[in-house]
Protein backbone atom coordinates (compact mmCIF):
# COMPACT_ATOMS: atom_id res chain seq x y z
CA UNK A 1 0.00 0.00 0.00
CA UNK A 2 2.84 2.35 0.60
CA UNK A 3 4.81 2.10 -2.65
CA UNK A 4 1.06 2.19 -4.39
CA UNK A 5 0.26 5.60 -2.45
CA UNK A 6 3.77 7.17 -3.27
CA UNK A 7 3.05 6.37 -6.75
CA UNK A 8 -1.15 7.27 -6.70
CA UNK A 9 -2.27 10.07 -9.76
CA UNK A 10 -5.05 11.21 -6.89
CA UNK A 11 -1.89 11.85 -4.68
CA UNK A 12 -1.18 15.22 -6.49
CA UNK A 13 1.79 16.73 -4.85
CA UNK A 14 3.57 19.89 -4.87
CA UNK A 15 1.79 21.25 -1.75
CA UNK A 16 3.38 19.66 0.93
CA UNK A 17 7.26 18.75 1.59
CA UNK A 18 7.58 14.69 0.22
CA UNK A 19 8.70 13.21 3.20
CA UNK A 20 6.17 14.93 5.29
CA UNK A 21 3.12 13.32 2.30
CA UNK A 22 4.50 10.33 2.85
CA UNK A 23 4.03 9.93 6.38
CA UNK A 24 0.81 11.46 6.29
CA UNK A 25 -0.46 9.03 3.85
CA UNK A 26 1.45 6.04 5.38
CA UNK A 27 -0.52 6.68 8.85
CA UNK A 28 -4.27 5.91 7.33
CA UNK A 29 -6.03 2.98 8.34
CA UNK A 30 -6.17 0.31 4.87
CA UNK A 31 -9.79 1.38 3.30
CA UNK A 32 -12.50 -1.34 2.37
CA UNK A 33 -12.26 -3.23 -0.42
CA UNK A 34 -14.66 -0.75 -2.18
CA UNK A 35 -12.60 2.12 -1.76
CA UNK A 36 -9.30 0.38 -2.63
CA UNK A 37 -10.77 -0.58 -5.36
CA UNK A 38 -11.51 3.12 -6.56
CA UNK A 39 -8.31 4.32 -5.52
CA UNK A 40 -6.28 1.74 -8.23
CA UNK A 41 -9.00 2.57 -10.63
CA UNK A 42 -8.72 5.99 -10.33
CA UNK A 43 -4.80 5.63 -10.10
CA UNK A 44 -4.74 3.69 -13.69
CA UNK A 45 -7.21 5.82 -15.57
CA UNK A 46 -6.34 8.88 -14.05
CA UNK A 47 -9.63 9.63 -12.66
CA UNK A 48 -9.75 12.89 -10.55
CA UNK A 49 -10.26 11.77 -7.10
CA UNK A 50 -10.06 13.69 -3.85
CA UNK A 51 -7.93 10.18 -2.16
CA UNK A 52 -8.12 8.71 1.23
CA UNK A 53 -6.26 11.55 3.40
CA UNK A 54 -9.12 14.17 1.85
CA UNK A 55 -11.65 11.72 2.07
CA UNK A 56 -11.17 11.52 5.77
CA UNK A 57 -11.47 14.82 6.43
CA UNK A 58 -14.89 15.19 4.27
CA UNK A 59 -16.18 12.64 6.71
CA UNK A 60 -15.03 14.13 9.41
CA UNK A 61 -16.75 17.54 9.09
CA UNK A 62 -19.52 15.55 8.15
CA UNK A 63 -19.83 13.76 11.33
CA UNK A 64 -18.67 17.21 13.27
CA UNK A 65 -21.73 19.42 12.05
CA UNK A 66 -24.15 16.48 11.72
CA UNK A 67 -24.68 17.07 8.05
CA UNK A 68 -27.80 15.18 7.20
CA UNK A 69 -28.00 16.29 3.33
CA UNK A 70 -24.54 17.05 1.10
CA UNK A 71 -24.79 18.20 -2.96
CA UNK A 72 -21.44 17.18 -4.18
CA UNK A 73 -20.16 19.24 -7.55
CA UNK A 74 -18.60 17.07 -9.87
CA UNK A 75 -18.41 13.49 -8.41
CA UNK A 76 -17.08 11.54 -11.13
CA UNK A 77 -16.85 8.01 -9.85
CA UNK A 78 -18.01 8.70 -6.87
CA UNK A 79 -15.28 8.41 -4.50
CA UNK A 80 -15.86 11.24 -2.31
CA UNK A 81 -19.50 10.62 -2.28
CA UNK A 82 -19.13 7.44 -0.44
CA UNK A 83 -17.34 8.97 2.55
CA UNK A 84 -19.70 11.96 2.48
CA UNK A 85 -23.07 8.89 2.29
CA UNK A 86 -21.29 7.14 4.64
CA UNK A 87 -20.86 10.16 7.10
CA UNK A 88 -24.39 11.09 7.08
CA UNK A 89 -25.80 8.03 8.31
CA UNK A 90 -29.25 5.94 7.14
CA UNK A 91 -31.25 8.90 7.10
CA UNK A 92 -28.84 11.31 5.59
CA UNK A 93 -28.79 12.06 1.83
CA UNK A 94 -26.17 12.98 -0.79
CA UNK A 95 -27.02 14.47 -3.95
CA UNK A 96 -24.29 12.73 -6.54
CA UNK A 97 -24.03 15.17 -9.83
CA UNK A 98 -21.37 14.61 -13.06
CA UNK A 99 -21.75 15.39 -16.61
CA UNK A 100 -20.90 12.03 -17.62
CA UNK A 101 -23.51 9.00 -17.80
CA UNK A 102 -20.76 6.35 -17.84
CA UNK A 103 -19.56 7.55 -14.83
CA UNK A 104 -22.58 7.76 -12.91
CA UNK A 105 -23.39 4.16 -14.16
CA UNK A 106 -19.87 2.75 -12.84
CA UNK A 107 -20.27 5.01 -9.35
CA UNK A 108 -24.27 3.28 -8.94
CA UNK A 109 -21.90 0.03 -8.66
CA UNK A 110 -19.54 1.46 -6.79
CA UNK A 111 -22.21 2.92 -4.37
CA UNK A 112 -24.68 -1.04 -4.25
CA UNK A 113 -21.23 -2.53 -3.26
CA UNK A 114 -20.72 -0.11 -0.31
CA UNK A 115 -23.70 -0.38 1.10
CA UNK A 116 -25.06 3.06 0.51
CA UNK A 117 -26.83 3.73 -2.76
CA UNK A 118 -30.07 4.04 -0.41
CA UNK A 119 -28.46 7.32 0.82
CA UNK A 120 -27.23 8.94 -2.72
CA UNK A 121 -29.55 10.51 -5.17
CA UNK A 122 -27.90 10.62 -9.07
CA UNK A 123 -28.11 12.91 -11.35
CA UNK A 124 -26.13 13.46 -14.66
CA UNK A 125 -25.46 17.04 -16.53
CA UNK A 126 -24.24 20.50 -15.21
CA UNK A 127 -23.58 20.67 -11.85
CA UNK A 128 -24.16 24.48 -11.35
CA UNK A 129 -27.41 23.75 -13.22
CA UNK A 130 -28.45 21.61 -10.91
CA UNK A 131 -27.92 23.22 -7.58
CA UNK A 132 -29.29 26.45 -9.23
CA UNK A 133 -32.54 24.31 -9.45
CA UNK A 134 -32.76 22.86 -5.44
CA UNK A 135 -34.90 24.58 -3.70
CA UNK A 136 -33.90 23.17 -0.51
CA UNK A 137 -31.00 24.36 1.99
CA UNK A 138 -28.02 22.18 2.36
CA UNK A 139 -25.70 21.24 5.23
CA UNK A 140 -22.07 21.06 2.76
CA UNK A 141 -21.84 21.71 -0.87
CA UNK A 142 -18.61 20.17 -2.44
CA UNK A 143 -17.06 21.76 -4.69
CA UNK A 144 -15.17 19.90 -7.28
CA UNK A 145 -16.13 20.94 -11.20
CA UNK A 146 -14.40 22.01 -13.66
CA UNK A 147 -11.54 25.10 -12.47
CA UNK A 148 -12.69 28.01 -14.64
CA UNK A 149 -16.26 27.63 -13.12
CA UNK A 150 -15.08 27.89 -9.60
CA UNK A 151 -16.08 31.73 -9.12
CA UNK A 152 -19.44 30.78 -10.49
CA UNK A 153 -20.39 27.90 -7.81
CA UNK A 154 -19.62 30.23 -5.80
CA UNK A 155 -21.95 32.89 -6.66
CA UNK A 156 -24.82 30.38 -6.25
CA UNK A 157 -23.74 28.02 -3.77
CA UNK A 158 -23.49 30.41 -0.79
CA UNK A 159 -27.06 30.81 -1.19
CA UNK A 160 -27.54 27.27 -1.24
CA UNK A 161 -26.31 26.84 2.18
CA UNK A 162 -27.76 26.74 5.43
CA UNK A 163 -26.62 29.03 8.00
CA UNK A 164 -24.21 27.16 9.73
CA UNK A 165 -23.83 24.88 6.60
CA UNK A 166 -20.09 24.27 4.88
CA UNK A 167 -18.40 24.97 1.08
CA UNK A 168 -15.78 22.79 0.81
CA UNK A 169 -13.88 23.02 -2.26
CA UNK A 170 -11.09 20.92 -3.75
CA UNK A 171 -7.85 21.58 -5.62
CA UNK A 172 -7.54 25.85 -4.24
CA UNK A 173 -3.75 25.25 -4.16
CA UNK A 174 -3.74 24.04 -8.05
CA UNK A 175 -0.52 22.25 -7.57
CA UNK A 176 1.03 25.28 -5.92
CA UNK A 177 0.00 27.61 -9.26
CA UNK A 178 -1.67 29.63 -7.21
CA UNK A 179 1.36 31.24 -5.87
CA UNK A 180 2.42 32.44 -9.33
CA UNK A 181 2.86 36.34 -9.67
CA UNK A 182 1.04 36.45 -12.78
CA UNK A 183 -0.22 32.92 -13.81
CA UNK A 184 -1.39 32.21 -18.00
CA UNK A 185 -4.06 29.23 -17.41
CA UNK A 186 -7.38 30.64 -16.92
CA UNK A 187 -7.96 27.37 -14.97
CA UNK A 188 -5.39 29.21 -12.00
CA UNK A 189 -7.10 32.41 -12.35
CA UNK A 190 -10.29 31.26 -11.85
CA UNK A 191 -9.33 29.36 -8.72
CA UNK A 192 -7.67 32.59 -7.26
CA UNK A 193 -10.80 34.50 -7.40
CA UNK A 194 -12.56 31.60 -6.04
CA UNK A 195 -9.97 32.05 -3.45
CA UNK A 196 -10.16 35.55 -2.89
CA UNK A 197 -14.19 35.29 -2.83
CA UNK A 198 -13.87 33.11 -0.60
CA UNK A 199 -11.87 34.96 2.41
CA UNK A 200 -13.75 38.63 1.42
CA UNK A 201 -17.43 37.27 1.37
CA UNK A 202 -18.48 38.96 5.03
CA UNK A 203 -20.72 35.91 5.49
CA UNK A 204 -18.20 33.43 5.07
CA UNK A 205 -15.25 32.23 7.83
CA UNK A 206 -12.97 30.38 5.47
CA UNK A 207 -9.51 27.92 6.13
CA UNK A 208 -7.25 26.56 3.58
CA UNK A 209 -6.37 23.33 4.41
CA UNK A 210 -2.79 22.39 2.65
CA UNK A 211 -3.04 19.09 2.36
CA UNK A 212 -3.32 17.25 -1.08
CA UNK A 213 -3.85 20.14 -3.60
CA UNK A 214 -5.35 22.00 -1.30
CA UNK A 215 -9.34 22.07 0.66
CA UNK A 216 -11.08 25.45 1.04
CA UNK A 217 -13.50 25.04 4.15
CA UNK A 218 -15.97 27.90 4.54
CA UNK A 219 -18.44 28.35 7.23
CA UNK A 220 -21.49 30.26 6.48
CA UNK A 221 -22.29 32.58 9.37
Amino acid sequence: MAEQNQNAYWRMGGITVGAVEDYLYSMLPPRDEVLAEMEAEAARRKVPIVGPAVGRILHQLAMIMRAKNVFEMGSAIGYSTIWWARAVGENGRVIYTDGDSKNAEQARKYFERAGVANRITVRVGDALELLSEQKQEFDIIFNDVDKEDYPRVFRIAVAKLRKGGLLVADNVLWSGRVAQKNPPEASTKAILEFNRLLYTANDLFTTILPIRDGLAVALKR
